[in-house]
């Protein structure tokens, strides 16, 4: 039922499986999705009326074009169940399909409409690369002299947020679930035995299993109840609908939303009007300490001021925009995170409590395919699809800071219409977590990514005066620094300040049987020893990778800097009552990475004690001395030459490094850094969680066997001694790739013929191979060496052939050879 007004009885408990707070577009489509996936004992709960927060004042625009192929699904469906909902819940909705025009005023965002377009085929999102001549066809006001191409996306519209958004609240309501508005949450108090007890302002209570905090830029409010500060802070965003426009489509026909981005502006016809939003420099923050008391259904003050750069921009593209009078402007503000993604999945360290919010001004259009992938994760355990780029656990504390996130998601918003190239790293509000070595780094002329909030080196000028990236989709400005790089460590030996990997020391009575539980591996038996591991899911999904070191009374767990909070969330999820306890010693503890034939030389040249390879064993850890500093040194490398990982507190970090570069002088010692370091395990075939591990495919379809002990009990066990006993469908395979000036990054098309039947997980350049590689899961008909493929790349079919792993070992065989393998 609906309810609304103030409660006949105080006190009243009420009780669901999950409640939902947040009646906006993105709450009502996860109560929608609820209640189609058959969880209909839900309770959506509203503090005004249904979209009166943000919402209502929304453009509506519902475009298909992104750079990230989950996220080009999710759109997908969204537009797929805007085009039906209607007729399924007798509730108009206004989806007007007039399709969308994406400008290319230059070769790189030519490039990316070529890449997206790949995306696109992958993905099945219609979409065409048109020339100048049609786009002013298909939108006769405009002037297109300075267009090299465009996407045409004739799928794409908008639609009437309020009335999606009633619809989807119809649909719910009709299956069984409810909805209470004028409904405010007060207080969330966690349940003894798990659970929430909510309070709300109408004296009622309700006891809930599961919270699903949908409240939108209210999020960050409902999370701090539950003892959770969410990244999101808001942002205005201006829109304006102008005066009549002579000469516009009518009777039922309407040109397609268009966007130009070098202009940074999207416009769509407006009945007889033209609705502009432009995307302005130096964008205004709004209650960034939180959100006025009331503030539904209403509007900013218009600020003209603040977009009429961008409006000039209008004006040059259409002709006579100048001279129209404006009807009104629109300035309502939006709930943005420090990446402009959603935030979505369990929060960490509070059970029960999960996330969907933070959609920027683009919740329309993310809202229905989001709502179903939270709802699935809710109902089956893991969602569809793989939402780590919305996994609200791929931040850390260090994104808690007001003036973090306001600043990265102002960088976020002036960038709605930058070209998004491959490895870009963006500059605002970095430097706040260094290792102790970055100084010296900076003066070997390194190039810093941000991981997790840590400073990291990507590759290393030989100026340090020139270390900055140069980015294109095609090999870009650092390919011959970081070819230098890959030769030195295969040849000789290289040092990587590895500082930023995430590091837990997991120690008590029920640690083991914990670790046990969650490992797919068998744990190391004696101290010392290393075993590398994936955590899974019930369906044999990687959910972590990770190494796990057996001390003299704990153990030590080594994963990705990226997946830290996620991890860490992930054990703590799974342990007991008691009997074990996790510290995270991550910022404790630097890391020192020595790879390369000449490392042992080099390692022996710093320590005592014998680190040959009788006396220092392949994946063993022994705690040295390096120089006059205590370390835990692990022999293990991710490049596939000899290496070994120094482990030491940070205060002797500088020390440690000093002595490295100093004893490496005359054994041909180079400063190495991730993107090395990726062209390295692509040249091995070694796997990363994030790209081409994943929880949609099983350990053993990602070809970690070796790394699964089915004779003991794991979580995800039955279902890959299931899958064992079938022989899985897909398999990870490596792909050596005949490509021209650009590589393969991430979801690429891959085709048999004219069959398309995969797409890239991962790719790069092999430096010592001198070849493109890609990672990709192909159906396992294909998954056999010597294999014959086409990858396109840029809108460019390439020969690409699989390869037996590693690439680097078996690549001198082919392609002779590897005709002839089984």
């Amino acid at each position: 039922m609906v309810s609304g007004g103030p409660s006949s009885r105080a006190s009243h408990v009420d009780r669901a499986r999950i409640a939902v707070i947040g009646g906006g577009v993105a709450g009502c489509s996860l109560l929608y999705h609820l209640a189609t996936l058959g969880q209909t004992d839900c309770v959506l709960l509203e503090q005004s009326e249904l979209t009166s927060g943000s919402t209502w004042h929304a453009a509506g625009l519902c475009t298909q074009y992104n750079t990230n192929r989950t996220l080009m699904r999710l759109l997908r469906y969204s537009v797929e169940l805007y085009e039906r909902i209607a007729e399924e819940t007798g509730q108009a909705v206004d989806f007007h399909q007039c399709g969308s025009i994406r400008l290319a005023a230059n070769q790189d965002r030519v490039d990316e409409l070529l890449y997206v377009n790949g995306i696109a085929d992958v993905v099945g999102v219609p979409l065409e690369i048109i020339d100048p001549e049609r786009v002013v066809e298909l939108w006769p006001p405009a002037t297109a002299d300075d267009v090299l191409a465009a996407a045409y996306l004739p799928t794409d519209g908008h639609v009437d947020p309020t009335s999606l958004t009633n619809a989807l609240a119809a649909g719910a309501l009709a299956a069984g679930a409810r909805i209470h508005r004028q409904t405010r949450v007060t207080a969330l108090e966690p349940r003894r035995g798990g659970g929430w007890r909510i309070e709300t302002n109408r004296g009622s209570v309700i006891e809930a299993d599961v919270v699903a905090n949908a409240a939108g830029q209210w999020a960050r409010e409902v999370g701090q109840l539950a003892g959770l500060d969410l990244p999101i802070r808001s942002i205005e965003h201006q829109y304006l609908t102008t005066d009549q426009v002579p000469g516009l489509p009518r009777g039922g026909a309407e040109l397609p939303v268009l966007r130009d981005p070098e202009a940074s502006f999207y416009v769509r016809q407006e009945i007889d009007s033209l609705l502009v939003g432009p995307f302005e420099r130096n964008p205004r923050s709004w209650a960034l300490e939180g959100i006025p008391p009331g503030f539904h259904g209403r509007l900013l003050p218009g600020r003209l001021e603040q977009i009429e750069d961008v409006l000039i921009d209008v004006a040059h593209r259409i002709p006579g925009f100048d001279e129209l009078g404006i009807k009104r402007i629109i300035n309502g503000p939006d709930g943005y995170t420090p990446d402009g993604h959603c935030l979505m999945g369990p929060a960490a360290g509070i059970r029960n409590f999960w996330v969907l919010a933070g959609f920027s001004i683009f919740g329309i259009v993310f809202a229905g395919g989001a709502g179903r992938l939270a709802a699935e994760w809710l109902v089956d355990g893991r969602p569809s699809d793989d939402v780590w780029s919305l996994d609200v656990r791929r931040f850390g504390e260090y994104a808690e800071s007001t003036k973090y996130v306001a600043a990265k998601a102002r960088q976020v918003y002036e960038r709605e219409y930058a070209v998004h190239y491959p490895h870009e790293e963006l500059p605002v509000a970095r430097g706040l977590k260094t290792s102790a070595i970055h100084d010296r780094l900076v003066e070997r002329g390194a190039v810093f990514g941000e991981r997790s909030g840590w400073e990291r080196p990507l590759w290393f000028a030989s100026d340090p005066s020139a270390a900055r990236d140069h980015y294109s989709f095609r090999r870009p400005g650092w390919h011959e620094a970081v070819a230098a790089e890959c030769r030195a460590v295969r040849s000789s030996v290289g040092v990587l300040d590895q500082t930023s990997f995430a590091k837990y020391e997991i120690f008590g009575v029920n640690a083991e049987a914990l670790l046990d539980r969650l490992c797919a591996n068998k744990l190391p038996r004696r101290e010392g020893r290393i075993a590398l591991t994936q955590m899974c899911n019930r369906d044999g999904g990687v959910e972590c990778d990770v190494t796990v070191t057996r001390l003299a009374d704990r153990f030590y767990v080594v994963s990705a800097a990226a997946t830290e909070a996620h991890d860490l969330a992930w054990i703590q999820e799974h342990m007991p009552d008691s009997g074990v306890r996790v510290e995270n010693v991550t910022a404790a503890r630097g890391v020192i990475t020595l790879a390369g034939p000449r490392s042992r030389e080099l390692l022996q040249r710093i320590t005592s004690i014998d680190v040959s390879d009788q006396a220092f064993k392949f994946f063993t850890a022994q705690q040295i001395r390096v120089g006059l500093a205590p370390a835990r040194v692990m022999r293990l490398s991710y490049v596939g030459e000899l290496g070994f990982e120094l482990h030491v507190g940070i205060e002797y970090q500088r020390y440690v490094y000093d002595l490295v570069r100093e004893a490496g002088a005359t054994l041909g010692l180079v400063d190495f850094g991730y993107r090395a370091l990726d062209s390295l395990r692509l040249e091995m075939g070694f796997r990363l969680w994030g790209a081409d591990m994943s929880p949609q495919y099983t350990a053993l379809e990602a070809g970690m066997e070796r790394f699964v002990d089915l004779g003991k009990e794991f979580i995800g066990r039955d279902a890959l001694a299931q899958q064992a006993a079938q022989g899985v469908a897909v398999r990870l395979c490596s792909l050596v790739i005949d490509a021209d000036d650009a590589d393969p990054h991430a979801y690429e098309p891959v085709y048999s013929g004219d069959y398309l039947i995969g797409s890239i997980d991962a790719g790069g350049y092999g430096h010592t191979m001198e070849t493109a590689l890609a990672l990709t899961y192909l159906p396992i008909a294909f998954a056999t060496a010597g294999t014959r493929l086409e990858v396109e790349i840029l809108g460019q079919r390439r020969p690409a052939i699989v390869v037996r792993m590693p690439p680097l070992r078996s690549w001198s065989r082919l392609p002779a050879a590897a005709a002839a393998e089984p």
